[in-house]
């Protein structure tokens, strides 16, 4: 019985690495824009906005 469930371990550990290669063939082939592919990577922009610069104020400028 032990061998069995190593072989079982084995093929599923296989079985696992097929599908992910299966999808990565898919991402691959799909090159339709507006999907989200893990490859193509874009700069992140921040989400904060330019805070005023208030230097004049401080300081009491003209």
């Amino acid at each position: 019985m032990p061998e069995n469930n190593e072989s079982r371990k084995v093929n599923l550990a296989d079985a696992i690495r097929q599908k992910l290669e299966q999808k990565k063939q898919q991402h691959s082939s799909n090159g339709k824009p507006g999907q989200f592919q893990p490859g193509s990577t874009q700069k992140m922009q921040s989400q904060n906005n330019k805070k005023p610069n208030n230097q004049r104020r401080r300081t009491g400028g003209s």
